[in-house]
């Protein structure tokens, strides 16, 4: 078992007991997700395969916050805005700016990597060097930029 998937039975667990339930209720929906993709895929996930789902999870959860907030829905923005902090708790510490644009630099570097078309090989290396710890959006524009520029 992943370590990410124990530590999240972990806390369910702990959260029962001290009667926590709407973290509970979060908890158990994520952790639902996992297991319905292990039984689709009939395999058990990694910790790199869990922080993906936990990705997926935060953006829709971003983007359902947005929407609420945008129309006044204060409410549900709450709501939304406590499973992103539940949800972030088993989230590895994120790169900052500098340390991301470094590692894209190095990156370019080290594959010679000169045109848009390399853009797909140094992609899939960082996307696992940085698996939960950035935004592969944001690497994607910084790589686009620094192959363009």
């Amino acid at each position: 078992m992943s370590q990410i998937k124990q530590t999240l039975t972990d806390t369910i667990k702990v959260s029962m007991k001290a009667r926590e339930l709407e973290r509970v209720k979060v908890l158990r929906n994520v952790q639902a997700v996992i297991k319905q993709i292990e039984i689709d895929r009939r395999t058990e996930l990694d910790d790199a395969e869990v922080l993906e789902i936990l990705q997926k999870q935060l953006k829709q959860r971003h983007e359902s916050l947005t929407i609420f907030t945008e129309n006044g829905r204060d409410d549900l923005a709450t709501k939304e805005q406590f499973e992103i902090d539940i949800i972030n708790e088993y989230m590895p510490k994120q790169m900052d700016d500098a340390e991301l644009a470094a590692l894209v630099s190095a990156e370019i570097a080290e594959q010679g990597a000169t045109s848009m078309r390399d853009m797909g090989s140094v992609m899939g290396i960082l996307k696992s060097k940085t698996a939960g710890r950035a935004d592969p959006a944001l690497i994607s524009k910084l790589v686009k930029d620094a192959l363009q520029g």
